[in-house]
C-alpha cells in the first residue's frame, strides 16, 4: 500500500468563530464537509464526525492553513488527541484555488488545503508543539509593531519641530534622547524660551544629559532659536506628541525584556554570529520554529523561498527565483545576507571577510547582484541549520581590511 493510501484528508479553513472542514481520500475524491464552531465541545463533534467519513482502514490527516490564530485551540486539541496535523502554506492555498480556477470561499479554501496534504505529503512541515514558539512569536509581533509606532511617531514630531525649531537637530541628534524629549517637553515652542535664562536652560540639559551638555549648549540653543509667537495649540500637540513617544519607548523597552528572557530559554548559539543580535535572532527562530520540521538545509531554504525553482522544457533547463514560501523569513536573511557582505570605517573592513569574498567571487564568475546575494543567502540557511540542529557557536572571522572591488 502506497503511504499515501494510509489517510483520509481533512483540510480545514480556520475562522474567528466556526471552522470548514472538506474530507479527500488519497484520489482527491471528495468524502464530506462539514462545519463547526470554535469550542472544545465543537472539536470533539468534528472527531466524531471525521471518524464517520473517513475511509475504512485509514487513519485521519489533518491540515489547517492558520495554527497560530483562529487555528490555534483546534490545534492545540487535536495534537492533545495524538491526531497528527501538517501546517499549509497560505500561498500554496490561493495558488490551488487559482489553479482550479475557484472563487474564494470557506469551502473552497479547505478541499485546496485537502489538495496540498495529499499532493505535498512529505515536504509539508508538522504544526508547531513547543508553546515556547508561540509566546516568541506572540513577542516578534509585538515588538515590531511597537517599532514601527516609534518610527511613525518620531517622523510625526520631526514634522511638528521643524516648523518652529528648524535648526533643533543641531543640538540633540537623537529626537528620541532624554535630553531633547526633556527640552522639548518644556519648551515646546519658541515661546516659551522668552524668558529663560541660558543658566536656567544649561541646568535642565546638564541634568538630563549626565553633564554632558550645559552652558555652552544653552547659548547655542538661545542665539540659533527665533524667539516667535507659536499658537498654544502647537505646543500642547507637541506635548501631547511625546508623551505618547515616551510612552511607546517604555513599552517597547519591556516587551524587549520579556522577549530576551523568552530567547534565553531556547539556548541557542545564534547570537553567535555577529550581525545577529536577540531582535534579530528572535525573529528567525520565530518563523523557522522547531528545526526538527526540516531534516536538511534544502528543505529549510524551500520553506524560505530562497531555493531557486527549475522550469524545463526538452533540452532547456532553466531556473528562475522562487517567490513562495514564507516571505517574512525569506526578507530576515536577506537583511542579514546584505549585512555580512557590507564594509564599514575605518579602514574599509569587512563586516565579514568569508562572506564579502564569497559574494564578489559569484559576482567574477558573472552573477548579478541579486543573484550573488542569493547565494550568500543560501549559504547562511546552510550554517543557521546547522547551528540550531547541532547548537554550534558560529566562529566569526576577523574582521579585516579588504580591498575595494
Amino acid at each position: 500500500m502506497h503511504p499515501k493510501m494510509q489517510y483520509t484528508y481533512v483540510g480545514i479553513d480556520s475562522h474567528k468563530e466556526t471552522h470548514t472542514a472538506v474530507f479527500l481520500d488519497c484520489f482527491f475524491d471528495k468524502l464530506g464537509a462539514i462545519s463547526f464552531g470554535n469550542r472544545q465541545d465543537d472539536f470533539e463533534s468534528l472527531i466524531r464526525a471525521a471518524n464517520q467519513l473517513k475511509q475504512h482502514g485509514t487513519e485521519l490527516l489533518f491540515g489547517l492553513e492558520d495554527v497560530s490564530n483562529y487555528g490555534r485551540a483546534l490545534t492545540k486539541f487535536l495534537m492533545a488527541a495524538n491526531q497528527p496535523v501538517k501546517h499549509v502554506n497560505a500561498f500554496l492555498v490561493a495558488q490551488e484555488r487559482k489553479n482550479l480556477n475557484l472563487d474564494k470561499s470557506d469551502l473552497a479554501d479547505a478541499e485546496c488545503t485537502a489538495r496540498i496534504l495529499i499532493s505535498r505529503f512529505i515536504s509539508l512541515p508538522d504544526a508547531e508543539q513547543d508553546e515556547r514558539y508561540h509566546i516568541l512569536r506572540t513577542l516578534v509581533v509585538r515588538r515590531d509593531f511597537l517599532a514601527r509606532n516609534n518610527t511613525m511617531l518620531k517622523a510625526y514630531l520631526h514634522s511638528l519641530l521643524t516648523v518652529d525649531f528648524p535648526n533643533y537637530h543641531k543640538f540633540f541628534s537623537d529626537l528620541t534622547g532624554k535630553t531633547a524629549l526633556a527640552f522639548f517637553t518644556k519648551y515646546p515652542s519658541p515661546t516659551l524660551l522668552r524668558d529663560t535664562t541660558a543658566e536656567e536652560l544649561a541646568q535642565l540639559l546638564t541634568q538630563h544629559s549626565g553633564g554632558l551638555l550645559g552652558l555652552k549648549r544653552a547659548i547655542e540653543i538661545l542665539n540659533a532659536t527665533d524667539l516667535i509667537y507659536v499658537h498654544e495649540v502647537r505646543s500642547k500637540t507637541v506635548q501631547s506628541a511625546i508623551r505618547q513617544l515616551q510612552y511607546n519607548i517604555q513599552e517597547l523597552e519591556a516587551v524587549e525584556a520579556d522577549l530576551f528572557l523568552v530567547y534565553e530559554e531556547f539556548n541557542t548559539t545564534l547570537t553567535s554570529m555577529t550581525g545577529l543580535d536577540f531582535v534579530s535572532a528572535s525573529k528567525l527562530l520565530s518563523c523557522i520554529g522547531d528545526i526538527r520540521k526540516f531534516s536538511t538545509p534544502a528543505k529549510l531554504a524551500k520553506y524560505a523561498g530562497i531555493a531557486p525553482v527549475s522550469y524545463s522544457s526538452g533540452k532547456k533547463n532553466m531556473q528562475f527565483a522562487n517567490t513562495r514560501g514564507d516571505r517574512e523569513l525569506n526578507s530576515l536573511f536577506f537583511n542579514l545576507a546584505a549585512r555580512l557582505i557590507n564594509t564599514f570605517e575605518p579602514g574599509h573592513k569587512a563586516f565579514n571577510p568569508f562572506f564579502y569574498d564569497y559574494f564578489h567571487r559569484k559576482l567574477s564568475e558573472g552573477k548579478t547582484k541579486r543573484q550573488a546575494l542569493k547565494c550568500v543567502q543560501r549559504r547562511l540557511i546552510n550554517i543557521i541549520w546547522t547551528m540550531l540542529t547541532n547548537n554550534e557557536d558560529y566562529v566569526n572571522p576577523p574582521m579585516i581590511s579588504v580591498d575595494s572591488h
